[in-house]
């Protein structure tokens, strides 16, 4: 099988385009048929070798992706070959023509969601959900702030939030983005690339504030998302790229939070009601994965660019 592999911690071209030995599922281990692989802002921190996560090398990158089950180890219950499915977290790796997983990682694609927009799911849906209700308890009536809102995570957002009944408010950097925020349910949009969008969403709650920020670049963000909170307002650290410094006053003020979360730290019990919901919500059409460019898999290390670049616009994935 045709498999990215990363023989050592660097930039996107140690990305390397192989041929491995297809693997072979072992007791409780299914076997995918990789169609479409997630894009995500960690595999590229990963790569570099400065994430909290550091695999041994030689290894595949990807934690999310979609396809068929091919073949199932011995005690596999949940699961046959030919079943339609996305998995969240592998044993080998997503980035390849075929991926071994227990049988716990792997999920029911519903029959209205494509591969690609099912390798959209685990890490970006899963982690708007976290953050906004495991995490910060979101309330419906409440108003959330979502900076990034046209990348993954963000529509994730968007959508759910909506859909339990917040007043939901994104930003985004260009024309195409903010189109595609308002298109997945934001209620107002704000051009974070603008002087003076800041003075636009406070005068948007009448001057209260917002009740939950999602922060997807803490590093530029944060010291100003203080200064946006209602009373007993919450920010939900998302991602980060760097150091960054911070007013207390600005929370004692208004008594209000700040809590960060990596979805590899969720329990057993909180990953169960992720994907119920997850599953639930696309079945219903809630939920709807924005797939905004599909990538050959030899072009990994573009799509490593790319993520990272500005002007978001849904998940990138990649096609084995």
């Amino acid at each position: 099988m045709k498999a990215i592999v990363v023989h050592e911690f660097g930039g996107p071209e140690v990305l390397k385009l192989e041929e491995l030995p297809t693997p072979r599922p072992m007791a409780g281990q299914v076997l995918v048929r990789i169609r479409a692989a997630g894009v995500n802002p960690y595999d590229t921190y990963m790569r570099n070798g400065v994430y909290a996560i550091k695999p041994p090398l030689p290894y595949t990158p990807g934690s999310d992706g979609a396809g068929d089950v091919e073949g199932v180890g011995e005690g596999v219950r949940e699961f046959k070959p030919g079943d339609r499915v996305y998995v969240a977290k592998t044993v080998t790796g997503a980035y390849a023509q075929y991926a071994l997983t227990q049988e716990s990682q792997v999920h029911p694609l519903p029959a209205n969601i494509t591969y690609a927009q099912g390798a959209a799911v685990w890490v970006p849906y899963g982690t708007a959900y976290h953050a906004l209700y495991q995490c910060a308890r979101a309330r419906a009536a409440e108003t959330v702030l979502i900076h990034g809102a046209s990348g993954g995570v963000g529509i994730a957002g968007v959508q759910i939030a909506r859909a339990r009944g917040l007043i939901v408010f994104g930003t985004a950097g260009t024309g195409k983005g903010l189109e595609l925020v308002r298109r997945e349910g934001a209620h107002s949009a704000f051009d974070h690339s603008k002087s003076g969008y800041l003075e636009e969403i406070v005068k948007a709650t009448g001057g209260r504030g917002v009740d939950l920020i999602l922060e997807m670049l803490a590093n530029v963000n944060l010291g100003q998302d203080l200064k946006l909170l209602a009373p007993q307002g919450r920010v939900v650290v998302i991602g980060s790229r760097g150091d960054v410094t911070i007013s207390p006053r600005d929370l004692m003020t208004r008594r209000g939070s700040i809590h960060a979360i990596t979805l590899w730290g969720v329990t057993e019990a909180e990953e169960k009601e992720i994907h119920a919901a997850l599953i639930a919500g696309m079945e219903n059409g809630t939920l709807r994965p924005v797939v905004g460019k599909e990538l050959p898999l030899a072009e990994a290390s573009r799509a490593h660019k790319e993520v990272l670049a500005p002007g978001a616009y849904g998940k990138i994935v990649l096609v084995p």
